[in-house]
């Protein structure tokens, strides 16, 4: 009589996993996951690439913002100005030489 339980719950298990509905919603469930075009799969990839935008967003943000300031001092201060020019494009007044000296100390340490 112990034996007969066991199997008659085993039937009843068996029962419910061939049923149809159980079924379908399984086969659903499986097709939503991973072969629709919305799927976890796809959702998780697009998230990664939202992300690695979102950080290029607020570096370029904030380029934008050293941009900005930078100009507002060049447009406001001639001598920023003359200084900005005589540092990056390297110019000089008339009868003056330019001597470009290059750290390599710091090439040292590394």
């Amino acid at each position: 009589m112990s034996l007969t339980k066991p199997v008659e719950v085993l039937k009843k298990i068996l029962r419910i996993f061939i049923n149809k509905y159980f079924v379908t919603t399984v086969a659903f469930i499986v097709w939503l996951v991973f072969f629709d075009s919305n799927s976890l799969v796809e959702r998780n990839k697009l998230q990664e690439k939202l992300d690695i935008l979102n950080l290029e967003k607020r570096f370029y943000l904030d380029e934008i913002k050293k941009d900005s300031t930078l100009t507002w001092q060049l447009l406001s201060d001639s001598t920023q100005l003359e200084k900005f020019a005589r540092e990056r494009y390297l110019m000089k007044k008339d009868k003056e030489d330019v001597y470009l000296v290059i750290d390599t100390t710091a090439d040292l340490h590394q």
